[in-house]
């Protein structure tokens, strides 16, 4: 299990002091269960954090358990991507990967137990009569007229909806507690309802499946689970939770605590409506870098190191509420500026042609990947007579608190010479095709010998060298903070989320692995797309730019 930072004290740790102080638990032992039916997102990523850290700093232990409930929304793509995820953020669970249906046999006969104990019966309404006889919050529910049915009947109904012998849609297994409850939850909930559907853990061998509330808490009691903790959607299911266990005969009883859920800003955190955008192709995929999946957050660029320091930073809580996205990206900005390495790319260019150098000249600069930091490495990088600019730092006439290059100004080239712009050379449509510039050569490493000032340094790559690169400017996938609150939030997607450039990159990057992050000097920070990117079609991520943004835009 990997070595994390010290996580503040919360009122979960609290708890957890008190219980083993008093003797209540010798062992901690926790578990995260997530349901295979799409990827994981940062608010599981919460959750993992949460888990798998108090099982390492009590030396507990931390179960990964599928709860497979429902193979209609299930399949092995996801088990594999949320394993993928769990051992990329730096975790590793507890002996073997477990699953609901592991169980499936004992609770089944929990269930049978149940309705011996007249606690259970087999419901023939409808889904939709099932909803309306449950009443509203305002509202108490009304008994179903197959309520009161003899527990030897429901033993045999129970009976023939393993077998088959009933069709899907036509009963259903409740719970008999209190269908005036002032809480919904506990309005005879369905405990097993039928799915003539192949399980992708145990095939075609059942065809009625337990509901999650049913078969977590049980599975929790069998896996010796001593703090189940989950987020605050799931406070009323405690009771459910509860009266089941304390109806069953079963040793251990688990305790449920509940904390706040994570929301940010200009996102969206839930796989329904995640999955809306991967199967109406309005994003590329699961790992679309735009979507805060962790493998849409891996691919674009974020480390593991960085969601595990923002886990820690918003902490865990009762209270709910909404995360600036600033939040998140300070994270990775704070690890990147530390240990990314620096290197040269033109997003937008415009070439230069130096006129007081030859045409085949070629000079070989040995570039520090740090500045001033040469003992961490260096590159070699040609300066050649042609090169490339960006576009944004050129204009033709100079203005006030401009430092870059115009016409008959001077700028110092990064790593290299002092420039001049002498003349501008257009096509007959009038566009700028390249920059008339002169060097400085007496200016390598040093100020101008007749003491004139430079404004400003711009970065460049050598026009006969540098590699053909695009690179993918991601921006927030929602012009609204919170597009859930709107009628559609589809309405409310940036049309700017993903804008494409196509320039270039000095010639180091040619070996780029997507799983080590650059500085691009001036741009922001990159790394290559683990999708597109090859040794021959070079592809890059904006991770995220140098600087906060957000301010601006919460302005």
């Amino acid at each position: 299990m990997s070595k994390i930072s010290s996580y503040p004290t919360n009122f979960i740790r609290q708890i957890i002091n008190k219980d083993l102080a008093e003797g209540v638990h010798k062992i901690v032992r926790t578990r995260f269960p997530p349901e295979p039916n799409g990827y994981l997102h940062i608010g599981h990523a919460k959750s993992i954090c949460l888990n798998f850290s108090i099982a390492q700093e009590y030396k507990g232990k931390c179960h990964l358990r599928f709860d497979d409930t429902n193979p209609t929304k299930e399949n092995t793509e996801f088990i594999e991507s949320i394993k993928r995820d769990i051992t990329w953020l730096g975790f590793q669970w507890d002996g073997k990967v477990r699953y609901s249906s592991d169980y499936f046999e004992k609770q089944y006969q929990y269930a049978i137990e149940l309705i011996q104990k007249n606690l259970a019966y087999v419901d023939e309404l409808s889904s939709h009569l099932i909803r309306e006889y449950r009443g509203t919050l305002t509202a108490p529910g009304k008994n179903s007229p197959y309520r009161n049915r003899s527990i030897r009947d429901n033993l045999k109904l129970f009976s023939q909806m393993r077998n088959g012998e009933i069709s899907e849609g036509d009963a259903c297994l409740r719970a008999k507690i209190n269908m005036t409850s002032p809480f919904i939850i506990l309005r005879d909930p369905v405990l097993y309802r039928i799915k003539f559907e192949e399980h992708h853990q145990t095939g075609k061998k059942w065809c009625i499946y337990p509901m999650y509330d049913f078969a977590h808490c049980i599975s929790d009691a069998l896996e010796g689970i001593t703090h189940s903790l989950c987020t605050l959607e799931f406070q009323d299911n405690r009771r459910l939770y509860n009266w089941i266990l304390n109806n069953i005969n079963i040793s251990a009883h688990p305790q449920q605590y509940e904390f706040s859920r994570l929301n940010l800003q200009y996102t969206i955190i839930s796989k329904r409506h995640l999955n809306r955008l991967v199967t109406e192709n309005i994003v590329e995929g699961w790992d679309d870098p735009r979507i805060l999946t962790i493998a849409g957050m891996r691919r674009r660029g974020y480390t593991a190191t960085s969601i595990r320091e923002f886990c820690r930073r918003i902490g865990v809580t009762k209270k709910e509420n909404i995360i600036n996205m600033e939040t998140l990206e300070s994270c990775i900005r704070e690890e990147l500026n530390a240990h990314a390495p620096r290197v040269m790319a033109i997003i937008n260019p415009i070439k230069v042609l130096i006129k007081n150098l030859p045409s085949n000249y070629e000079e070989i600069l040995n570039i520090p990947y740090y500045p001033k930091k040469n003992e961490l490495g260096t590159r070699s990088v040609p300066f050649t007579q042609e090169i490339y600019i960006d576009s944004a730092d050129f204009q033709e006439e100079e203005q006030k608190d401009y430092k870059r290059l115009s016409l008959g100004g001077e700028v110092r080239l990064r790593y290299a010479y002092v420039m001049k712009a002498e003349s501008v050379e257009r096509d007959a449509q009038g566009n700028i095709i390249f920059l008339c510039c002169s060097c400085d050569m007496s200016t390598m490493k040093k100020n101008p010998s007749d003491g004139r000032k430079i404004k400003g340094v711009i970065h460049w790559v050598s026009a006969k060298y540098a590699l053909v690169a695009e690179f993918r400017l991601y921006e927030r996938l929602f012009n609204s903070s919170n597009p859930l609150t709107t009628d559609n939030f589809i309405k409310e997607l940036n049309p700017n989320s993903l804008v494409i450039k196509h320039g270039f990159i000095e010639p180091s990057m040619h070996n780029a692995k997507p799983s080590l992050p650059y500085q691009f000097e001036r741009e922001g920070y990159f790394c290559a797309d683990n999708v597109h990117s090859s040794s021959t079609n070079l592809v890059f991520n904006r991770i995220v730019g140098l600087r906060n943004t957000w301010v601006k835009i919460n302005a």
